[in-house]
């Protein structure tokens, strides 16, 4: 056990990333940075972050500004809930006069869960919590020779009480750091750089050629397939759009004129107008989670205004960018 830390904690010593959140130990930077990387990859979360700390540098800023500036910034991200989760939990911090700085404290704020709060916590406040993320189950279910499934509950209990047992107190950051990294660096998903790896003598998946078989994931649900037609209205330079309702995706983000498949969700769009438009590109496929999206994208350019669906509105087309869009509605745009 104590060979394993040692070893990560030499190996992140002279192959850590330079990251700009790791040159601070700012916990609103640093829980800024955990939630955008959440579901991002670094590549494309860094130009986030740093757009995120330019235009909010504090707390302070980001809860006061509007959940539509704030989805806005977020455009293009994906996972939207998580830019609702960080302006909510902003207002949290301001109201607690500052941000907490206790485990329990941190994970009290919305959208946080059990491994950002031990990140958070390591990092900020010395707190020997351990994460376990994918890049964590990984190096641990190769290393030891763990077959437990993730994504179960005996995995989370079985990885945490584990990584908890390896991490050094004293040096909580630069493990939980250290882990994360090795899992994105080393012990990659595919084509892990086994020849090189410091710890490849006690690896029990290199020992035993299991290494492409672990971690066991649990089997994913099968994705649910809906059908759309995005309507793109533009008349007298005007076009019609409207704010996405609770309980569906993109809560809060702006969409055109949309129509949806009879036996899907969403039937209040059905009857909409534009039958006659131009068909701009069909069966467009976009894949969220645990969603496959089949979209047609239509243009309809009527001589006069049509009476909307209820709930829609007309606006500028020159002031869509003030409006938060999900990456369907830039697709349809990109496609005029």
């Amino acid at each position: 056990m104590e060979a394993f830390s040692l070893t990560i904690l030499q190996w992140y010593s002279e192959f850590g990333r330079d990251l700009p959140w790791r040159r601070t130990r700012d916990p609103y930077a640093v829980w800024l940075s955990e939630i955008i990387l959440q579901q991002t990859r670094i590549a494309q979360g860094t130009a986030y972050w740093q757009r995120f700390m330019d235009r909010f540098p504090t707390v302070e800023a980001l809860a006061s500004a509007s959940e539509d500036e704030v989805l806005r910034l977020w455009e293009g991200l994906g996972y939207y809930s998580r830019a609702r989760n960080l302006h909510a939990a902003s207002k949290q911090i301001v109201s607690l006069g500052a941000f907490p700085d206790t485990l329990e404290g941190i994970r009290s704020l919305k959208g946080v869960g059990d491994y950002t709060a031990a990140a958070i916590g390591s990092i900020c406040f010395g707190i020997p919590a351990a994460v376990v993320d994918g890049n964590v189950y990984r190096v641990l279910a190769r290393h030891f020779g763990i077959a437990t499934p993730i994504g179960t509950t005996a995995a989370k209990k079985e990885f945490t009480e584990l990584a908890q047992k390896l991490l050094p107190p004293e040096e909580a950051a630069a493990f939980n750091q250290g882990m994360m990294d090795f899992g994105a660096m080393q012990c990659t998903p595919q084509h892990p750089d086994c020849l090189t790896c410091p710890l490849q003598s006690s690896c029990n998946a290199f020992r035993t050629g299991r290494v492409e078989l672990l971690p066991v994931k649990k089997p994913a649900a099968k994705a649910v397939e809906r059908h759309f037609s995005y309507v793109y209205v533009r008349c007298g330079g005007y076009t019609a759009i409207r704010r996405r309702g609770a309980g569906d995706i993109w809560q809060g983000l702006y969409e055109p004129l949309v129509r949806e498949t009879p036996g899907q969700a969403g039937g209040d769009g059905r009857s909409l107008p534009g039958g006659d438009g131009i068909l701009l590109k069909e069966g467009v496929k976009h894949q969220l989670t645990h969603r496959t999206l089949i979209v047609d994208f239509y243009l309809w350019e009527p001589a006069e205004r049509p009476e909307l669906p209820e709930g829609y509105l007309w606006i500028k087309e020159t002031e869509l960018d003030r409006y938060g869009k999900p990456r369907l509605f830039e697709l349809l745009l990109e496609a005029l």
